[in-house]
């Protein structure tokens, strides 16, 4: 598959494609809106909007998410003891993320009491968090693993590890993505769990939720 368009509508067939999109117009709308809020407000309050949309239109995309995660500890847990439990706490972590991202969503559009939006925001934000440290500890491990044997080919089969190594560097490089976007999202879900000057500016969150799109679109762009 050679054709942009055609890569471009297999990836946004898929659930992960549209959001990453989605995500993109959230974010990009944040960072206008910071920029222009004093000299146009007219225009920040037409970003303020496309950004709440967005956000609210993911959440939907998002329903069911959580079972990919129980999905994954039943199917594929992990080829070592580490690796399991590595595995088990990062997915219970997500599926608490996008359990409990259904009744911040329904709190949010007023289905449910608006005033749950808060404790539905902050459980939501903790389980990603708890979630996101565990999938970073795993892809730095498998990435130091990488480098290590991509070191024992080249001593041991010079002339014929072109190919492993490429194969290495390439999924390197497809890890390096997931730990840039999951400390991205990290920084995002701080911002709900504990509201500090860093993590809760505009251009912060705005360039982590960039960063971890863009990240998300390199890793799923068909081959």
């Amino acid at each position: 598959m050679n054709d942009t368009v055609d890569k471009l509508v297999v990836f946004l067939a898929k659930r992960d494609g549209i959001d990453k999109l989605v995500k993109t117009f959230q974010y990009v709308s944040k960072l206008v809106n910071y920029q222009v809020e004093i000299s146009n407000p007219n225009v920040a309050l037409r970003a303020k909007k496309w950004e709440v949309a967005s956000g609210l239109s993911r959440k939907a995309f998002r329903t069911g998410r959580f079972l990919t995660g129980f999905n994954a500890i039943r199917r594929a847990p992990g080829s070592s003891k580490t690796f399991q439990l590595l595995a088990v706490l990062a997915n219970a972590g997500e599926m608490v993320y996008f359990f409990f991202d259904h009744f911040l969503w329904l709190s949010r559009i007023e289905v449910l009491d608006p005033k749950l939006a808060r404790r539905m925001s902050f459980i939501s934000a903790f389980g990603e968090s708890f979630g996101y440290i565990f999938f970073i500890i795993s892809d730095l491990i498998l990435i130091r693993e990488g480098v290590r044997k991509q070191r024992k080919v080249v001593m041991e089969k010079p002339s014929d590890s072109d190919e492993e190594v490429r194969r290495l560097r390439v999924d390197r490089t497809m890890r390096l993505m997931g730990v840039a976007a999951n400390v991205a999202d990290l920084i995002i879900a701080i911002a709900d769990i504990e509201p500090n000057p860093f993590c809760n500016h505009a251009i912060t969150l705005g360039i982590s939720g960039l960063v971890s799109a863009w990240a998300g679109w390199y890793r799923n762009w068909p081959s």
